[in-house]
């Protein structure tokens, strides 16, 4: 799959694509990522990309005539028809069934923004989807463009060295969308603490039965929304709900 980036940092992402795990991804072309600045595509000696916004206000809006140029490029270098992503506040929330259904495209044009934000006649006119982290702003679309591809990235075959890492994430429908549990590793104890002792029985179905609660235990106190999303599907059963115990 290949995602194209328009953005005014490309720098931001040399660092990002040759470190970490992910980064077998990027090297081997599983995960094709161009970056395009669309100054290069920005006409007169100053090669401008932004101005004033109309009505007045504080800031810049990035113009539409540099996107739609780079746009138009990577069109004509693809050849084919992905969807143009816009980081933003106003975009869904990225979601792991978001993801897994990336994971498994062709890829994406990914738009980020600076500023302000950018013309919002480029949006109505190319932007297919527009995606959000959460309830926050940052400076610009990089760190939302890199979130997902790292995302998309990690479920490539071969990318993990366990491929069955991804399959226990949290938020993984597959699964049923609970939380992670906790995890420990050596010394059994460390400044105090202990590792809790079922984990060091060896008693395979005593531990995936208390693995089961801490998942259970840890959605309902850290995020419910996440646990009722689960009963909806009919991923808790009665054993799961006796486990939980009564609602407080």
């Amino acid at each position: 799959m290949r995602f194209d980036v328009i953005t005014l940092f490309p720098e931001l992402f040399a660092p990002f694509l040759a470190a970490g795990i992910t980064r077998r991804a990027y090297e081997s072309g599983l995960v094709d990522v161009h970056l395009h600045n669309p100054r290069d595509f920005a006409t007169g000696n100053y090669r401008r990309v932004d101005d004033r916004p109309f009505g007045g206000g504080p800031g810049m809006v990035m113009m539409a005539e540099p996107l739609e140029a780079a746009l138009l490029s990577i069109r004509a270098q693809r050849g084919d028809v992905v969807p143009v992503v816009l980081f933003s506040p106003t975009g869904e929330v990225l979601r792991h069934e978001s993801v897994q259904e990336w994971a498994g495209s062709e890829g994406a044009i990914l738009v980020c923004g600076r500023y302000e934000g950018i013309d919002q006649r480029f949006i109505d006119r190319y932007v297919d989807r527009q995606i959000s982290l959460g309830d926050f702003v940052m400076s610009g679309g990089e760190i939302a463009a890199m979130a997902l591809l790292d995302a998309v990235a990690r479920l490539q075959p071969g990318v993990l060295s366990d491929e069955d890492s991804h399959h226990q994430d949290s938020f993984n429908p597959a699964l049923d969308g609970l939380l992670d549990c906790p995890h420990y590793t050596r010394p059994e104890e460390w400044a105090g603490l202990t590792v809790p002792p079922v984990l060091l029985s060896g008693h395979h179905v005593r531990i995936e039965s208390w693995r089961r609660e801490q998942r259970l235990q840890l959605t309902a106190a850290r995020r419910p929304d996440v646990l009722e999303r689960a009963r909806a599907s009919g991923a808790i059963s009665e054993a799961d709900e006796r486990l939980l115990g009564p609602s407080p």
